[in-house]
């Protein structure tokens, strides 16, 4: 029997990740680019998001890079604004 690793949403966040691509994806289509762990999933990430910054996710992607790195593209619902976290993380 496997036991589960207690869910902690500042492990799960590494960082957020700010690139010429994640501030176009920020102000055009609503999403943010965070840096995760590599043994968190989808929802995992959903509640860690939802969790720390107080808004409603409606996707999450995740991407494995080849240099070892675990992106997750967070889509956020409409009433909340991607540029407005990225300020608060000090991103803009």
């Amino acid at each position: 029997m496997t036991t589960k690793p207690i869910f902690d949403a500042n492990t799960v966040i590494i960082k957020p990740l700010s690139t010429e691509k994640g501030m176009r994806g920020m102000e055009y289509e609503n999403k943010l680019i965070f840096v995760v762990s590599d043994r968190a999933t989808k929802a995992d990430v959903k509640k860690a998001v939802e969790s720390l910054f107080k808004v409603k996710v409606v996707k999450v992607n995740i991407q494995n890079s080849f240099t070892g790195q675990k992106k997750a593209y967070v889509k956020l619902a409409a009433g909340y604004v991607a540029s407005d976290v990225g300020a608060d993380l000090g991103m803009i």
